[in-house]
């Protein structure tokens, strides 16, 4: 199954970082947080990912482009011009990045990955939030569901979009940003079914968290998986210290992967 992750938006709140990279791209000790992303999903056999890119995406596609090299050990002998690889870091994965507009909404963008996603199932996630989630459980949610879309459903209170969730786990209402106390929100890490393409329109202007996903809840096919351990979304500068002390401190809760060692 491909993971398709939304890496294109700008990171205003996260300007100070964001001047000079993607949102996705900000570092949490040392790695990206779209790194740490994909080694959740890697984690549970997931390694066929496609990144979907706007603002500085050339900074993305280079990343993984020289990926082998950046995580290696070499000598460069500049006398004899020769490059020696001792021992390589490297991952499982299959990396499709596609350039999908630098002003594009996220519905816009889910809907360039169409053709390259096909007639299947594809999970879909946020370039910028990280949870301890079990992908396993939330694969079954939605097969037992029988919904066209399965949402992770988190408890924050703020400034996300809340749901309306009945007790069989169906969304009967999405609003983006509503006022109010805390309640269920979307945390992303969705798992959608291919006929979903049918609720977006064929427009940059398209935002997924709209007209999409609430007219998905009206016609009673949005599922929740409630999803009540860590979720973090980096959306400000706190928001990134915090990640990053917890990762320092081998104390990363979305780091699923690990077994005490944070190179892993």
């Amino acid at each position: 199954m491909k993971v398709v992750i939304l890496a294109g938006g700008l990171g205003t709140r996260l300007s100070e970082e964001t001047e000079l990279k993607p949102k996705p791209m900000v570092e949490i000790g040392g790695r990206p947080i779209l790194w740490h992303i994909m080694k959740i999903y890697s984690h549970y056999g997931f390694n066929d990912f496609i990144i979907l890119t706007g603002y500085k995406s050339h900074i993305i596609k280079d990343y993984f482009i020289n990926y082998y090299n950046r995580y290696s050990d070499i000598t460069v002998d500049m006398s004899k011009n020769t490059l020696q690889i001792h021992k390589t870091r490297h991952e499982p994965w299959k990396v499709t990045v596609l350039y999908t507009g630098q002003d594009t909404m996220t519905g816009g963008r889910i809907k360039k990955a169409q053709e390259y996603i096909g007639n299947e199932r594809f999970m879909l996630t946020y370039g910028d939030g990280v949870a301890d989630i079990n992908i396993n459980g939330l694969i079954k949610s939605h097969s037992d569901s029988k919904k066209l879309v399965t949402m992770t459903a988190v408890q924050l209170s703020g400034r996300f979009g809340a749901l309306i969730i009945k007790e069989n786990n169906v969304i009967t209402s999405f609003m983006e940003k509503p006022k109010g106390e805390e309640s269920w929100i979307n945390g992303g890490f969705f798992v959608c079914e291919p006929e979903m393409f049918n609720y977006i329109e064929n427009s940059d202007h398209v935002i997924f968290e709209r007209a999409p996903l609430e007219n998905i809840a009206k016609d009673n096919q949005l599922n929740a998986f409630k999803h009540t351990g860590f979720w973090h979304a980096m959306d400000t500068l706190k928001d990134k210290k915090d990640l990053t002390d917890m990762w320092l401190k081998n104390q990363a809760p979305w780091a699923i992967w690990m077994e005490g060692n944070k190179n892993v």
